[in-house]
């Protein structure tokens, strides 16, 4: 089983975040104990900005076991399609285009995507199995 995590989840847990750290840090665990976790590059650029280099950073995913899965061109273009689908439906550039990345990386490279912004992905990606931490991990 892979799982791709979104940002919010590494950020919650490299934070300590006070409403969600701990449930993500669960999450976390249980996607580990149940097979590999890894984040795309528009994670890894997104998390590793929280922190003051690049060496304390990758230190950081080591610890978690979080290894690193680079978009490919199946990927780029199931994103791109979702992208137009949405823009399509008359939604809004408040979106970027990094979202859709990480959602087709999930959905095309991985078995499911751990991340709190379910609302979003399961309007865009509809195939790609969720879990969110803030929801008590069941899948949707």
């Amino acid at each position: 089983m892979i799982t791709a995590i979104d940002t919010s989840v590494l950020l919650d847990v490299f934070g300590a975040d006070a409403k969600f750290g701990e449930a993500s840090a669960r999450a976390l665990r249980r996607c580990l104990a149940e097979g590999a976790i890894v984040a795309c590059e528009v994670v890894w650029v997104e998390a590793a900005a929280a922190f003051s280099s690049a060496t304390a950073f990758e230190e950081a995913m080591k610890t978690l076991g979080v290894g690193f899965s680079s978009a490919n061109e199946l990927t780029v273009r199931a994103a791109a399609r979702a992208w137009r689908g949405y823009r399509t439906r008359g939604g809004k550039r408040g979106r970027v285009v990094a979202d859709f990345l990480v959602g087709a990386h999930a959905m095309e490279q991985c078995d499911r995507l751990l991340s709190r912004d379910r609302a979003f992905y399961r309007e865009c990606f509809n195939r790609l199995k969720l879990l969110d931490p803030s929801a008590g991990l069941a899948p949707t």
